[in-house]
């Protein structure tokens, strides 16, 4: 199995937009990459408000936008992205996962194996 490089460069941006979507603009948003036994991690931190754990069961459902969370620009969203991301990132064998609590911010990150098996 073969990495999409454009679908996951999708991911990265869609999660990094949020990010910046929901923080005020002085504070930073974090992204790292890190190799971890045997898979590879990417996270995207922000200082936004952060998710109640409700709404954290729900957010990669299609067409969800939490509900008490708004951004920062005052622009909406359909409610795709989280969901596509999900998506991408699970048909290419790894997880996504979200870490939030209520005005501690937000973590993004998925995780995707480093080697594939044999098809």
């Amino acid at each position: 199995m073969n990495i999409d490089r454009e679908r996951i460069g999708q991911v990265v941006a869609n999660l990094i937009s949020n990010a910046l979507k929901y923080s005020q603009a002085d504070k930073p948003v974090d992204v790292t990459v890190q190799a971890e036994a045997n898979e590879i991690v990417v996270a995207v931190r922000d200082q936004g408000p952060g998710i109640p754990l409700e709404e954290q069961k729900q957010i990669f459902n299609q067409f969800h936008r939490a509900r008490g969370v708004e951004p920062k620009d005052g622009s909406g969203g359909l409610g795709l992205g989280l969901y596509i991301s999900k998506a991408i990132v699970e048909r290419h064998g790894g997880e996504i996962r979200i870490e939030s609590a209520p005005g501690q911010g937000s973590t993004f990150s998925f995780a995707l194996p480093l080697a594939f098996p044999a098809a």
